[in-house]
C-alpha cells in the first residue's frame, strides 16, 4: 500500500467520540462525494460514490451509529478487469436521510420545497473538534499526500473555489499555511511543508502515519546534515589542497629565479622546510622553526614569501 493509502486506511478506524464530530466528518463526505437527491418537500436520499473500501466503510458506519440509517451498498467491477471496484452507498430510509441532511446543513426547506444547498454551513465545524472531523472527511473523500520518502505534498481536491476557500480556512484555523491552485476545473488546498503535513496529520488524528512522518523526516535530515558536511570538509580540502599547491609553487618560482638564499633568515627557512616536508600542517611547520613559531606566525611569513613571488613574476612580465 502506498503512504496515502495506509493514512486514509488509518483515518477510516478514527471515529470521535461525540456525535456533533460525527455529523462534521458526514457532512464533508457526502459534501465532496456525495450526491443528494430531493423529492418535494420531505424526501430525500443521499448516494455516495468512491473506489476507496476503507471510506465506504467508514461512511456506512457513520451513517448506522449517527442516524441508524441502514444504507445499501452496491459493487461495481470497472470494465476491463482489473482489481478496482467503485463502492456506491445509498440511504433508501428517507425519514432518517432527512434527519441526517438537516443536521449536516446541506439542505433547506423554504416554501414547502426542500432545496440542496450549495458550500458547508459554518455551524457544523464550530467546534474545534468538529474542524478536525471535517477536514479527516474531506481528507478521505478526496485527499492524498505523495509519499515522504520523495517529498512533502499533501493536498484535498475541491469542486469549486468557495469549497477550497472554506477547507483552506479551517487548516489555516490550526495555523497551517494552506495554499490553493487551480488544476484544469479542480480548486486543490495544499500543504507542501514536512512539519505542516505532521501537524495535519494529528488535526486529522492519523498517529501512526504520522509517526512514520516523522521518522522519514529525521532520517532525510540526518542525511542531509551528513551530506552537507560530507561537502564542506571536500571543499576544505580542495581549498587547502589548491592554496598548498600555489604556495610550492611560489617557492619553486622564487629559487629560480632569485634563489631560496636570497630570502631574509626567518623567511628562507620556512621556506625550506615547506619544500621538505610537503605533508605537514602549519602548526607542525612552526614547530621545526628555531625558536618555534605558532600557527598564525608560519601562515603570516608564508603569506610574505607569496607576495614575493608575485612582486617577482610582475617584474619580469613588465
Amino acid at each position: 500500500m502506498s503512504f496515502s493509502s495506509n493514512v486514509k486506511d488509518e483515518l477510516s478506524k478514527q471515529f470521535s467520540l461525540a456525535r456533533h464530530c460525527h455529523i462534521a466528518e458526514i457532512s464533508a463526505i457526502i459534501g465532496f462525494c456525495g450526491y443528494i437527491t430531493v423529492f418535494g418537500k420531505e424526501r430525500a436520499i443521499i448516494r455516495m460514490q468512491t473506489e476507496n473500501l476503507p471510506l465506504a466503510k467508514k461512511f456506512f458506519t457513520l451513517l448506522e451509529k449517527t442516524f441508524n440509517i441502514k444504507a445499501e451498498i452496491l459493487v461495481r467491477a470497472h470494465t476491463g478487469g482489473g482489481k478496482n471496484r467503485t463502492y456506491i452507498i445509498v440511504t433508501n430510509d428517507e425519514v432518517s436521510t432527512m434527519k441526517l441532511l438537516l443536521a449536516t446543513r446541506l439542505v433547506e426547506v423554504e416554501n414547502n420545497q426542500l432545496y440542496v444547498l450549495q458550500g458547508f454551513d459554518t455551524l457544523v465545524t464550530q467546534a474545534v473538534c468538529c474542524k478536525r472531523a471535517f477536514i479527516r472527511g474531506a481528507f478521505l473523500a478526496t485527499g492524498s499526500v505523495l509519499d515522504p520518502e520523495k517529498t512533502y505534498h499533501l493536498e484535498i481536491v475541491c469542486s469549486d473555489d468557495v469549497t477550497a476557500t472554506y477547507v483552506q480556512e479551517l487548516i489555516k484555523e490550526f495555523d497551517l499555511d494552506a495554499k490553493i491552485v487551480q488544476r484544469k476545473k479542480y480548486f486543490v488546498v495544499y500543504v507542501k511543508e514536512g512539519s505542516q503535513i505532521v501537524d495535519l496529520l494529528n488535526i486529522m488524528e492519523a498517529h501512526v502515519a504520522l509517526m512514520d512522518l516523522e521518522n522519514i523526516r529525521i532520517l532525510k535530515e540526518m542525511k542531509n546534515i551528513l551530506n552537507r558536511k560530507v561537502n564542506c570538509e571536500t571543499a576544505n580540502i580542495k581549498k587547502t589542497v589548491s592554496a598548498a599547491v600555489k604556495l610550492n609553487s611560489d617557492i619553486e618560482y622564487i629559487d629560480k629565479t632569485m634563489g631560496i638564499s636570497s630570502l631574509p633568515e626567518l623567511l628562507e627557512d620556512i621556506a625550506r622546510y615547506r619544500l621538505e616536508n610537503g605533508e605537514l600542517s602549519l602548526k607542525e611547520l612552526g614547530q621545526l622553526l628555531d625558536p618555534p613559531v605558532g600557527k598564525s606566525g608560519v601562515n603570516h611569513r608564508l603569506r610574505k614569501i607569496s607576495a614575493i613571488a608575485q612582486k617577482l613574476r610582475e617584474e619580469r612580465e613588465g
